[in-house]
């Protein structure tokens, strides 16, 4: 057989649960769960440091978060990795392209990929006004450009009032056909059309949405509008809800409707998102593809969406860190419909691409081939955000937390409460267990640069309120 054609569809901020395979009692993702059906989903996908430029970093380069060095969100850093995931397909003889959103430094930075139709969302560090022209998005981004092209120059995506980190939502104000979404996907099937016949493809379609702001058209907003929705998960451990007044703030607005308008859009862009992915199966069957064609479906992290009272990502809790991940194609051929629940990471989306296509994995790459390669027990996830600065041990069955400013730890049974609604740091019938995870974070933090772990009366222990970073010195950046 010739070598696979490869697909890596990636979508912004959405939670793993928002699946309707995987039970989502409220949003319908008829195509999604096509995929899953014809493939192997993973339910214990994560993200661990759950912000959309640490966990691209793992995506791009196969990389853990020590590694690429970004724990925590910080634009204007340059990319300089020497192996990336586009880079390693060119090499390898692939027609490279990527449509949508990079979210890298420089903004042009191509990583690797033969060519680049850019749409980044609203970023606001690229529109400031010491912006260099060229790198200002709105000249820069191939979306935007484009919109004032169709719409006339003063067009942009903040004519609909909606920031890109606000939980305010409201209908699309345009045309369907002139929506982020569905232009990714146009694009995306015009490289389809002018494709070399002669090489086999590596094409990633990264849409910004559902990613706020929370905008679907028409047609999607009015499929969620009059549903009654199931209660979000508010743990009795959770603190009293902030004042929830400042629309782009990280707390979820105090004003229940305001809530469930912004899960109307969540939910919204999602359908949208789902129907887009369906134009691109539907012309892969068309041009008889599908057979040697390997796609990957992932989110780059998750969304709070009023969790625990909280809007946004960069915490460690499920609704943060959880992604969907979705594999189908030769590649699994012999498992189609089946569940995996081994723990899979972000940076295991490179090895798993290179392998399925029979193309060399880097030395550099931390991540695994979840098809043939071997399973990990746990993962170590971490996020810089202020005196909520977090580690996490995550696994299978539980979860424990370590807040590396103030010192407070949480431990959950997920298996029992999923939905993180009781913190058993304090019961005394998990107290092994709990040491047992602590120690294993002290593991894993024990040589890094902030001086996280000391040995105090000959033990090694966690250390709170070390200065934190959100670049690592040491890493391969």
């Amino acid at each position: 057989m010739d070598r696979p054609n490869v697909l890596l569809i990636l979508c912004d901020e959405m939670r793993g649960d928002c699946l309707g395979i995987a039970g989502h009692p409220d949003v319908k993702t008829p195509w999604l769960d096509t995929l899953a059906s014809y493939g192997v989903r993973y339910p214990n996908a994560f993200s661990s440091c759950p912000t959309c430029i640490p966990a691209r970093a793992a995506i791009h380069t196969g990389m853990s978060q020590e590694h690429h060095g970004r724990v925590g969100y910080q634009d204007g850093v340059a990319w300089r990795y020497p192996h990336t995931l586009a880079g390693e397909f060119t090499a390898a003889g692939y027609q490279t392209a990527c449509v949508g959103k990079m979210h890298v430094h420089p903004l042009r930075n191509t990583l690797g990929y033969e060519q680049v139709e850019l749409h980044d969302g609203y970023l606001h560090y690229y529109r400031r006004p010491d912006t260099p022209g060229y790198e200002d998005q709105r000249l820069a981004d191939d979306y935007f450009y484009w919109l004032k092209e169709q719409l006339g120059p003063a067009a942009d995506v903040t004519d609909s009032g909606l920031d890109c980190n606000a939980w305010v939502a409201r209908p699309w104000p345009y045309e369907e056909r002139l929506h982020p979404t569905h232009w990714v996907t146009d694009r995306s099937l015009d490289f389809f059309r002018r494709r070399d016949r002669n090489k086999p493809f590596f094409l990633t379609v990264s849409y910004v949405r559902p990613h706020a702001p929370y905008d679907p058209p028409q047609v999607y907003w009015d499929m969620y509008k009059d549903q009654t929705f199931s209660t979000v998960s508010v743990g009795d451990w959770a603190d009293a809800p902030a004042a929830g007044r400042i629309a782009n703030s990280e707390s979820a607005p105090s004003d229940p409707e305001l809530l469930r308008q912004a899960r109307i859009g969540y939910y919204g862009c999602i359908t949208q998102l789902d129907h887009e992915i369906g134009r691109l199966y539907m012309s892969l069957l068309e041009q008889q593809l599908l057979s040697n064609t390997v796609i990957l479906f992932a989110s780059d992290h998750g969304e709070m969406l009023g969790d625990h009272h909280f809007t946004r990502k960069s915490l460690p809790y499920q609704g943060s860190i959880q992604v969907p991940m979705i594999l189908c194609g030769p590649t699994v051929f012999g498992r189609e419909g089946t569940v995996d629940p081994r723990i899979v990471e972000l940076r295991d989306i490179m090895p798993t691409l290179l392998s399925s296509a029979g193309a060399p994995v880097p030395d550099s790459v931390d991540g695994v081939d979840i098809v043939n390669g071997p399973k990990r027990t746990y993962l170590h996830g971490e996020h810089l955000r202020g005196d909520l600065s977090h580690h996490f041990i995550v696994t299978q069955k539980d979860k424990y937390i370590w807040f590396s400013v103030t010192g407070k730890e949480q431990y959950f049974d997920l298996e029992s409460d999923p939905r993180e609604l009781h913190d058993r740091i304090q019961d005394p019938a998990v107290q092994d267990r709990i040491l047992e995870l602590r120690a294993l974070m002290t593991e894993c933090l024990k040589d890094r640069e902030e001086g996280f772990v000391e040995v105090r009366n000959e033990a090694p222990q966690l250390i709170p309120g070390r200065p934190l970073v959100s670049i690592l010195k040491n890493s391969r950046i």
